[in-house]
């Protein structure tokens, strides 16, 4: 049966553990009933020692950045080096950026500061997996680092004015996005809310919360990594794919 591993890089802060649902319960549901997946606790050192004896993996969001002195992030690099091409990859936020950093990109504390609340992307490729069909994607997000640079073999999926390299793939088996699909609204607000004038300005503050009232599209990702790990096939064209 097929197995995913969810490689977890860091962990809710304390003040949301008690009113939300653990960090891999959301990466489940992302994944959706009856897929099995083996956790990986990457600070401690936890990797799989077989990448291919997995469907995928996938790297989770972290408070870590990519260029902190950290002894699980260049194990955690190198692994990722190996893994590409043996099984399928897919990065989340921090996820996103250490793949593009091990694939050779650049990734920078941004000068633009927090982004946080509802961003919304266009997106810029037509990949095989992306169904329902989406000109446009509008999720939550929680960050201040940001790809600066991508390596010549990669490709831009996703984008913003904000975020340029918001979704980025490599090849037909390593995808990564800077947003966080397995966020729900209310847990993005609280997360604001944690982070709030020490962290996050007050007015950015407003601004994003404010935002996470309106539409997203996270089933609409969901779908998409779920369709990547799982070689979900697209539907027949009479059954229509959205727009």
């Amino acid at each position: 049966m097929t197995r995913i591993a969810i490689l977890e890089t860091g962990h809710p802060p304390e003040h949301l553990k008690d009113d939300f649902d653990d960090y891999p319960a959301r990466f489940r549901a992302l994944l959706g009933e009856g897929v099995p997946t083996t956790r990986f606790n990457v600070q401690a050192g936890h990797l799989p020692d077989d990448p291919s004896a997995f469907q995928g993996a996938i790297v989770t969001g972290s408070a870590a950045g990519v260029y902190d002195d950290l002894p699980w992030i260049p194990q955690l690099v190198d692994w990722l080096k190996a893994a590409r091409g043996q099984t399928r990859l897919v990065g989340i936020c921090f996820g996103h950026q250490v793949l593009a950093h091990a694939f050779g990109g650049v990734v920078e504390k941004s000068h633009k500061g927090w982004g946080v609340g509802l961003h919304r992307y266009d997106v810029q490729a037509t990949e095989p997996w992306m169904h329902p069909r989406a000109r446009t994607i509008a999720i939550p997000v929680s960050h201040q680092d940001q790809v600066v640079a991508v390596s010549p073999d990669a490709r831009v999926l996703a984008s913003s004015a904000f975020t340029p390299y918001a979704g980025l793939a490599w090849g037909e088996d390593a995808i990564s996005f800077q947003c966080h699909p397995e966020f729900q609204p209310e847990y993005a607000a609280a997360l604001i809310e944690g982070r709030r004038g020490e962290r996050i300005p007050h007015p950015i503050a407003d601004e994003a919360i404010d935002s996470l009232k309106r539409p997203n599209d996270r089933a609409v990702l969901t779908a998409w990594i779920r369709a990547f790990l799982l070689l979900t096939p697209p539907p027949v064209e009479d059954q229509g794919s959205g727009i």
